[in-house]
């Protein structure tokens, strides 16, 4: 998914979009940044506040930034197949995986959310920055398939409700058993009053949730009954920031810094949504690449020195030989430890093997950890 924090990400843009829920957000006196071609709320009362109000009870995100786009035809899963690494074949009606859409060169153009209709009808979610670049990559392979590409984006609005008290909070919304939903499901249902919403059991926290899509015009709506229904439960607006840390405790993957068009899917870890029972663009680099092996890996690790791990930092060795680079890095509210993610060879991707982190020309002692940091 998108970089919230990334400076190349926050310079203005010719055209700033806002979502529906603007002037809400501005009322409750979010820190506004534009990101990815939006005006987005990056906090509110703070990212800690925020960050644990997800992993103890509630939190609710605009992400209405991100891209959604609807595959139509009888060919949509023949179309999919060839362009997506995981097997589509597999989804049935009311099924998600998660999946990326391999380059040419052994890297990725993006990751995505696949959700199944049917098998001539799907809906692709993409990361915000990535939507003109994967609309283009997408037509540009759909020839000789009889099947259609749709951007629904500016028509849909997508909140995140996350947190282990989402399903106590929400069910009085919906007439949808949320309990009876498994991870990586959807159902179609009225939810806040608003017909024809697409609850997904799906999130980018790992503290559980869904999240919603719901048609132009009715986000507001919907936000309004979320934070009423929530505040029982201590429910709190939560931003970008936020997300970005939640997202880093779990080891998920984040587009333009862990994974690019120059990582491959199986050195960033994600081999298990690289299935090779079918064909697609560049599948036969990617098995030979599996063949060989890796020669790097992307791993977790946590500082032993005290210091912060920022992207862009320098992975050493003891002799302080750059050995990698640091692609994500924060300070975990949960563990109150310096966590980050970065490249290093495979000989060193072991979990408790020692490695550097370069910090304004000072070595910071650190150790390889398996993923995921938080284990709540």
């Amino acid at each position: 998914m998108d970089n919230p924090l990334s400076t190349s990400m926050m310079t203005e843009q010719t055209v700033v979009l806002s979502t529906e829920l603007h002037d809400k957000h501005l009322a409750l006196g979010a820190k506004m940044v534009t990101f990815a071609g939006y005006h987005m709320p990056l906090q509110y009362q703070g990212l800690r506040v925020e960050h644990h109000a997800v992993r103890q009870s509630i939190g609710v995100f605009d992400v209405s930034h991100m891209g959604e786009f609807w595959v139509k035809g009888p060919d949509a899963l023949a179309f999919l197949q060839s362009v997506v690494s995981n097997d589509v074949a597999k989804l049935t009606s009311g099924k998600i995986q998660y999946a990326c859409l391999p380059n040419d060169k052994g890297g990725i153009v993006d990751d995505l959310l696949v959700y199944c209709e049917s098998e001539s009808l799907y809906m692709l979610v993409v990361n915000a920055s990535n939507m003109a670049k994967d609309m283009a990559w997408l037509e540009g392979h759909a020839g000789g398939f009889d099947a259609t590409i749709s951007d629904a984006s500016l028509e849909t609005s997508l909140l995140a409700v996350q947190g282990p008290k989402t399903i106590e909070a929400l069910q009085s919304l919906t007439e949808v058993d949320l309990a009876d939903m498994t991870y990586y499901t959807y159902a179609w249902g009225r939810f806040a009053g608003v017909d024809e919403v697409l609850i997904s059991a799906t999130g980018y926290t790992g503290s559980g949730g869904f999240e919603l899509y719901i048609p132009k015009g009715k986000a507001a709506q919907v936000w309004d009954a979320i934070l009423e229904a929530g505040q029982p439960y201590g429910i709190e607006p939560a931003g970008l920031a936020a997300r970005d840390t939640l997202r880093l405790e779990m080891g998920f993957c984040l587009y333009g810094n862990d994974i690019d068009e120059s990582t491959s899917p199986l050195e960033a870890g994600l081999g298990w949504i690289t299935k090779f029972t079918k064909t697609f663009i560049n599948w036969e680099a990617l098995l030979e690449e599996k063949t060989r092996g890796v020669s790097r890996r992307l791993v977790g690790f946590h500082l032993i020195d005290r210091g912060i791990p920022r992207q862009g930092y320098p992975i050493t060795n003891a002799q302080g030989d750059h050995i990698g680079i640091v692609t994500s890095g924060t300070m975990s509210p949960s563990l109150n430890q310096a966590i980050g993610m970065g490249y290093v060879p495979k000989a060193l991707s072991k979990a408790d093997t020692e490695i550097f982190i370069e910090v304004r020309g000072k070595l910071l002692q650190a150790k390889v950890t398996k993923l995921p940091f938080y284990q709540g």
